[in-house]
């Protein structure tokens, strides 16, 4: 990673949120939906560094299925609609809400993998060369 000193500090919350980059705040962070642009467009930080992995999926799978296991129970328990009305109201609000935090979530790991510097473990400690 590049040196900080020549940049103020960004909120890592706000900045990935807001799918703009770690170090300045400003640039964009993605290409399309989830793709990333390889450097910031503002500053130039490379984004060669940023490695989600699947921790915003795993983020996206518990959020969202909180949400609609939830709203299931409390419909079924309440109302016990049709297999098929279940069907009609949980796929699409399933899909609509993994797709709206999908994108938040992974520009906000990257933006704290960023700020706490996190790298790739290593079996070797290059301080020992």
């Amino acid at each position: 990673m590049t040196d900080k000193a020549h940049f103020p500090p960004v909120s890592p919350v706000r900045a990935g949120l807001k799918g703009h980059c770690p170090r300045c705040g400003e640039g964009k962070l993605f290409k399309g939906f989830l793709g990333l642009l390889e450097r910031c467009s503002n500053c130039g930080l490379p984004f060669d560094f940023a490695d989600s992995g699947d921790g915003p999926a795993v983020f996206v799978i518990m959020i969202v299925g909180f949400v609609v296991v939830g709203l299931v129970l409390a419909v079924e328990l309440a109302y016990q609609p049709p297999i098929w009305l279940h069907m009609v109201l949980w796929l699409p609000l399933t899909v609509v809400l993994a797709g709206g935090i999908l994108r938040p979530l992974k520009g906000l790991l990257i933006a704290l993998q960023y700020r706490h510097n996190a790298q790739e473990g290593q079996l070797e400690d290059p301080s020992n060369n």
